[in-house]
């Protein structure tokens, strides 16, 4: 059962306020969820993957931890801020990986299976193309790459992410079909 949203909230402000013994009692508040979009995010790596979802909440929350100018408002905004960290450990982890490797290739796979937000058919997924698609979406609308990284990256419902970003559920939809085809097409693009 998850914790109170209040109760979360609270000891967000202490720990960005740098109370350390705020940071552990919130841990078991929210290492549940950390670790489903952990889980969510490993999906869409292939199957022999070295860092396991542990290791991913661990670096991401060490990441969290390390910015001592947070501000965390709630316990949504922590919960897209650790997505958006676990996003980049996977996509540094994947050019570290393609580094090591002369011409690295990766498996492609469609952009409509990948997006499909709880899929568990997106092995293979080239996070570093999706990252860099997704970089350039936000140079354009901000607010549809943010909804791609909250949806896709952080497994956040329509209506929580209409929450975070603090707009109706009918414009979240809007830029989720618009932002997908968008990406799509740039994928498909630079194959």
């Amino acid at each position: 059962m998850p914790a109170p949203p209040d109760e979360v909230t609270r000891l967000l402000r202490r720990f960005s306020a740098g109370d350390e013994l705020a940071a552990e009692a919130l841990i078991p508040l929210i290492y549940a969820e950390l670790h489903d979009i952990a889980e969510r995010q490993m999906r869409h790596e292939r199957g022999d993957h070295t860092l396991q979802p542990t290791a991913l909440v661990n670096e991401a929350f060490l990441r969290l931890a390390g910015n001592h100018n947070a501000d965390w408002q709630n316990r949504q905004h922590f919960l897209s801020l650790a997505a958006q960290a676990m996003r980049r450990i996977l996509v540094d982890h994947a050019r570290r990986r393609n580094a090591q490797k002369r011409g690295g290739r990766q498996e492609k796979i469609e952009l409509d299976d990948a997006l499909r937000v709880g899929s568990d058919d997106t092995d293979g997924l080239d996070l570093e193309s999706l990252d860099q698609s997704l970089k350039q979406l936000a140079d354009l609308d901000p607010r549809q790459a943010r909804v791609v990284e909250l949806r896709f990256f952080g497994g956040l419902s329509v209506e929580d992410t209409a929450a975070v970003l603090d707009i109706s559920t009918a414009t979240v939809k809007r830029d989720w079909a618009f932002a997908r085809a968008w990406l799509k097409r740039d994928l498909t693009r630079n194959r």
